[in-house]
């Protein structure tokens, strides 16, 4: 649905790009003009000013300072906490080695519609990143992985490279920007984190959004659905700036999960509600039987965020985990519908020390499609 609605975007923006350039121009200096402002009162003076480059030094430093402050902005943020706060991002907001990733995605029984969401309101600067279409084109299963070669070209037309930290948010709060953390993470890149709140808590905290997608958002968000496309048709896309590498320890398959069965290996933590998993509620999606897989143990991804949809503290996580039977002392394998919520999961275990967590990328809609693995039912 995403991908289609950027397609006719990209279309539209072609015809009417001159008078587009005109407004964003417009808009840019007033934008900029207000964030000069912002600037002198947190003690800093512009050395270069227009709407794209700004240079800041404190008044009372150097220049020299300055650009030490600007390169270690991602190097400060600890690569074992999964989350920033919304304090962190505006502060940050202009780093160029900061990119902001619009990761919304909602159940299709919600009925929303996350790229005209985007377009209505993001944080500045932010591009779109389509769930459902960088994915693996060639399974039936919804938003499956893509490979490596298809991640690296969506992720290279984003503009994205290696160096890049990477923060990510969705119009929920924390749902399916964890997710897309998770994806980062399964290609080899960790500089990467999820905003805590998400784009409610950005607004709650009194900071501006912008509205009306920029044509180069839009051009690079068409561009990640065409370089997706060209890849599992065989056919040749420009050269990858993002390099990507599969870490197989972070995803498992239905096989493995069988085999975890009997081996028990692993812990495995199931995200969705308890009267899914008790097999008393019906899935959403239809041909899917009810019920769990035989072993595993289910803990809502609810119970890892707190009233504002913010990660709760570690001490916290480690209670929800207890409670339920889960030693944090031996492996854990999370899943969910169709693993979304099983990151949200990873996300708070990587708070409280486990960073190796998998997720079972098929997940119950996977599972419980398939007529010879066996379900649970409470």
């Amino acid at each position: 649905m995403a991908s289609a609605l950027i397609n006719r975007a990209i279309t539209g923006l072609r015809s009417l790009r001159p008078s587009l350039s005109i407004a964003q121009n417009s808009r840019s200096h007033t934008s900029f003009s207000k964030r000069g402002q912002f600037y002198r009162r947190a003690g800093f003076s512009p050395l270069v000013s227009s709407p794209k480059t700004c240079i800041l030094v404190r008044c009372c430093g150097s220049a020299s300072s300055a650009a030490s402050m600007t390169t270690s902005a991602i190097e400060s943020v600890s690569r074992s906490e999964p989350v920033v706060s919304c304090d962190w991002l505006h502060s940050n907001l202009r780093d160029p080695d900061v990119k902001i990733l619009d990761a919304s995605w909602y159940m299709p029984n919600e009925q929303r519609n996350p790229f005209q969401e985007y377009q209505v309101a993001h944080i500045p600067g932010a591009l779109f990143f389509d769930v459902d279409g960088i994915s693996d084109r060639s399974s039936n299963l919804p938003h499956m992985l893509p490979s490596e070669e298809a991640f690296a070209a969506a992720v290279s037309a984003l503009g994205i490279q290696n160096k890049d930290g990477v923060i990510v948010y969705d119009g929920k709060g924390i749902f399916s920007a964890a997710r897309v953390w998770w994806m980062f993470r399964v290609f080899g890149h960790d500089k990467v984190w999820v905003l805590d709140g998400g784009l409610p808590q950005w607004r709650a905290s009194g900071y501006d959004v912008e509205s009306s997608a920029s044509g180069d958002s839009i051009l690079k968000a068409s561009a990640a659905s065409e370089a997706i496309e060209k890849i599992y048709r065989g056919q040749p896309v420009g050269p990858a700036n993002f390099e990507a590498k599969l870490q197989p320890h972070l995803l498992w398959t239905l096989d493995q999960i069988k085999q975890n069965i009997n081996d028990q290996t692993h812990q495995h933590v199931d995200a969705r509600s308890k009267a899914r998993f008790d097999g008393l509620a019906p899935e959403p999606r239809k041909g899917i039987r009810s019920g769990h897989v035989p072993g595993s143990k289910c803990i809502p991804f609810v119970q890892m965020l707190d009233g504002s949809q913010m990660l709760l503290p570690s001490s916290e996580l480690m209670k929800r985990f207890e409670q339920e039977g889960i030693s944090l002392d031996r492996p854990v394998v999370t899943s969910c519908g169709t693993g979304v919520t099983a990151c949200i999961l990873a996300l708070g275990l990587h708070r409280i020390g486990k960073s190796d967590v998998p997720i079972y990328d098929g997940s119950w809609t996977e599972w419980g499609s398939h007529p010879d693995t066996p379900v649970a039912s409470s």
